[in-house]
């Protein structure tokens, strides 16, 4: 009876969301396509210290542990077969939350659907999903998140379910760090419901009170993860924080316009200049994992805390004695998230990752790497070597030529919310003959695009300011982008559902 019910309740939900549910089909497609071809799944460098983390649990010094607790979770199967699978089950659930979400807000069908296309049928989304990597569990945690916070009413219920959210998108990949300030804003201003009445009134006590604490609630379910995470780094580091990798990266980011004849470092950090020009220096990640690079050359490991330290210091010299240079950096790392094509970058090896192969990878070549491949054959019980299967592999190779979002596309998408506020204000102002109205109480009912628009840029604009562009960051921020341009969208009597 309780199978016939569901399969009753599937049959109505694809009647009425036909569209949608044609894709999801696709998408799912498409996916058991990628998963015949490459057998049983893709591998990235950072993929073999995850897998280390999982068989030895550790706080790793570069990366935080929780794609490896993910990995754990699902040790009992020895499969990497079935961890891709449940990453395309992840990345189709993005899909429907985004859907889900956008419909509830109000958003015209049809821009629903789209909202939830680039998901579903993006190539490189969808060869990230094969990927043993943390961006797809990331992208669905903090996509989550947005769509808990964008409910009618978020009660402390829901508010202690985004702050886990949150923290575990943070010890999955630590750029979900700056998403507390976003969410714990969020609860903070917001008001409830989000379609009330529009009109200016003067805020009682009691709704500060309320949103003060809804928004303590969510930190509060997020610091205790986190703090309990870095209470184990300590203990096994004796070292403050999440990842003891940060002073490096950051000093490798500002190699791109570190001028020591400007920033006249003391002797002790002067020995992590590099005299040539910057034009003529290579990709910041080479001054993290290059043989030759003046961090890698430092007695002991690169990430030891006294390198990191004095990487951080040179670092922070960098940008205090070089702002506009370092803002120029910024903008130029980001400027290659928009770009139409997708130019070689950082190198050709890093490059070939993000594409569906014509023939299995070489066997890892530096030493940890081996070791974690020695893990990867605890973990999986047999051989790990990727298999690529025809003509399965070909049709997905071939598919990814052609379907993928631009990064001027999503550009587009970004630019639609704020423009479709303008017009809305320009064309009220036309018809009424009125002032614009104040913010936010006026605005409100129409301003749930705000979160997921302003968690996108975060995902953007992070990478670029602390590491370094990398293609696979993009993808967690396509979703957010096209969320809030299909909400932006919504009708002014749209529907809103808990």
């Amino acid at each position: 009876m309780t199978r016939l019910r569901l399969w009753t309740r599937l049959r109505l939900w694809a009647g009425e969301n036909r569209w949608f549910a044609g894709l999801l089909v696709l998408g799912m497609t498409l996916r058991i396509v990628t998963m015949l071809g490459f057998q049983p799944a893709l591998w990235f460098p950072d993929t073999y210290t995850y897998v280390v983390t999982a068989m030895r649990p550790s706080p790793d010094l570069v990366r935080p542990a929780g794609y490896s607790f993910f990995l754990i979770l699902l040790k009992p199967f020895h499969s990497f077969a079935l961890v891709v699978f449940v990453q395309h089950l992840l990345g189709l659930g993005v899909a429907v939350l985004v859907h889900t979400t956008a419909r509830r807000l109000g958003a015209p069908r049809w821009a629903a659907v789209l909202a939830a296309a680039p998901v579903l049928l993006d190539a490189y989304q969808i060869e990230l999903e094969q990927l043993l990597v943390s961006d797809t569990l990331f992208a669905f945690l903090v996509v989550a998140a947005v769509c808990v916070g964008v409910s009618r009413t978020v009660a402390r219920r829901r508010a202690y379910a985004i702050g886990l959210l949150v923290a575990a998108a943070t010890l999955t990949r630590s750029v979900g760090l700056p998403l507390l300030v976003v969410l714990g804003a969020w609860l903070l201003i917001r008001p409830d419901p989000l379609d009330a009445s529009p009109g200016v009134r003067e805020e009682t006590s009691q709704e500060t009170r309320t949103r003060a604490l809804r928004a303590g609630a969510m930190l509060a379910a997020a610091m205790i993860p986190i703090l309990a995470y870095g209470a184990w780094f300590w203990g096994t580091h004796n070292r403050v924080g999440l990842v003891g990798a940060n002073g490096v990266f950051l000093y490798a980011r500002t190699m791109s316009f570190a001028d020591c004849s400007v920033m006249r470092p003391p002797p002790d950090i002067a020995m992590l200049c590099d005299p040539r020009p910057p034009a003529e220096r290579p990709p910041s990640q080479e001054y993290i994992w290059a043989h030759d690079a003046p961090l890698v050359l430092l007695p002991g490991i690169t990430f030891s805390a006294d390198n990191d330290a004095r990487a951080a210091r040179f670092a922070t010299l960098a940008i205090r004695s070089q702002p506009l240079d370092y803002a120029g950096s910024i903008l130029s790392e980001l400027t290659r998230t928009f770009a139409w094509d997708r130019p070689v970058y950082p190198d050709a090896e890093v490059y070939a990752y993000y594409e569906f192969p014509e023939r299995p990878p070489p066997p890892p070549g530096r030493y940890p790497a081996q070791v974690g491949a020695g893990h990867a054959r605890d973990y999986e019980q047999g051989e790990i070597s990727t298999r690529i299967v025809e003509p399965f592999a070909g049709w997905m190779r071939a598919y990814q030529d052609v379907v993928h979002v631009p990064g001027i596309v999503l550009l587009g998408l970004l630019l639609v919310p704020p423009g479709a506020v303008l017009v809305r204000f320009a064309r009220r102002a036309r018809t009424e003959g009125a002032a614009l109205p104040r913010w936010p109480r006026a605005v409100w009912p129409r301003a749930a695009w705000t979160l997921p628009w302003t968690v996108a840029w975060v995902l953007l604009v992070t990478p670029a300011a602390v590491a370094e562009f990398d293609y696979r960051y993009v993808l967690p921020a396509v979703p957010l982008a096209t969320l809030a341009a299909a909400v932006c969208l919504r009708a002014a009597d749209g529907p809103q559902t808990k």
